[in-house]
């Protein structure tokens, strides 16, 4: 069954390399950029390769909350439906900053701006067959510190990285009990997959980036799936393939979570 598919950060790394298999296999896909140009010469791309003339796309900087919502806008103006989100954009070593509000960059662009998203483009997911939300998470968590909820930028990027995506887990935990009819679940796609991000960071890499792309296409639209939500997916255990698995302690703390969701309602309101 066809299915309409939003991949966030697809311009690159294994968002693309994502978008490129789901379009191979006859789906409707929907690129995110947050470089207009770039995004074109993507979506190209993406036809080239699948034979697929059903894709398009939406350009936001994610560290920019307006830009998303701008972006939110232009989707719920053409897009009918969505049956799959995929929550793939993030940023780790960087010199950019974020001007929102004075927060970190990674914790407005890898945790706010997909929160900010999907929040507002539910009723769409809600129109879809089966809808998923799949948001990637990593196997770096650390506990979302009161420093970071107050809008202090950390200096340490490991560190920040590693809140946002804890921060991103407890959500998607939290979301996956809200909803009734669409799955979520968070995933580590794989550490230091052959990526742009994790040669910037760290000049090395441990898997083939297609490990994270295989694991993202099968999370979005395979049967093994169905029913599956509230659950994080660790790539980096079991063989060939990863296994759902135990995320960050604070991602199954009650209180810790009902926390960080008011905090992040009265920084976005």
């Amino acid at each position: 069954m066809n299915k309409n598919i939003l991949v966030t950060g697809s311009t690159d790394g294994i968002g693309k390399l994502t978008v490129i298999k789901l379009a191979k296999a006859g789906h409707t896909i929907y690129l995110h950029g947050r470089n207009s140009s770039k995004l074109a010469t993507a979506i190209l791309e993406v036809k080239e390769a699948s034979g697929n003339e059903n894709i398009s796309g939406f350009v936001a900087d994610f560290s920019d909350l307006d830009a998303v919502s701008k972006m939110v806008r232009e989707i719920k103006v053409s897009v009918p439906k969505l049956d799959v989100l995929i929550n793939n954009a993030g940023i780790f070593k960087t010199s950019a900053t974020s001007n929102f509000k004075g927060f970190d960059i990674r914790f407005v662009v890898n945790y706010l701006a997909p929160y900010v998203l999907t929040k507002a483009i539910l009723p769409l997911l809600e129109s879809g067959n089966n809808a998923r939300i799949v948001n990637l998470s990593s196997a770096a968590q650390s506990h979302v510190s009161d420093a970071t909820l107050a809008g202090m930028s950390i200096h340490n990027a490991s560190e920040a990285y590693a809140q946002s995506k804890l921060a991103l887990t407890m959500w998607s935990f939290n979301l996956a009990k809200q909803l009734k009819d669409i799955s979520v679940v968070a995933v580590n796609p794989g550490s230091l997959l052959n990526t742009k991000m994790a040669k910037n960071a760290y000049g090395q890499h441990w898997s083939s980036a297609d490990k994270g792309r295989d694991i993202l296409y099968d999370l979005a639209v395979s049967e093994e799936y169905n029913g599956i939500t509230g659950k994080y997916f660790d790539n980096d255990k079991g063989n060939p393939k990863g296994e759902f698995a135990n995320a960050h302690p604070d991602a199954y703390d009650v209180k810790l979570i009902s926390e960080l969701i008011d905090k992040t309602e009265e920084i976005i309101s």
